[in-house]
């Protein structure tokens, strides 16, 4: 399972901020999506590493 941000209609952002503003902290929404990873060979992790070096951030091969 990948966990992303989640896609919410403004009502649901209303009751979001308003449990925000009570707590006085800053709340994250989450959805996960069943998105199975791909076995890769030790080449192509060496690639993916050598981009996530270059860019800065992580990648994760996925099943289309």
């Amino acid at each position: 399972m990948l966990w992303s941000y989640s896609k919410i209609d403004e009502s649901k952002v209303k009751i979001i901020e308003e449990l925000e503003s009570k707590l006085n902290v800053t709340l994250l929404a989450f959805s996960g999506q069943d998105i199975k990873n791909v076995e890769l060979t030790p080449e192509n992790l060496k690639l993916i590493e050598e981009a996530e070096e270059k860019l800065g951030l992580s990648l994760l091969a996925v099943k289309a």
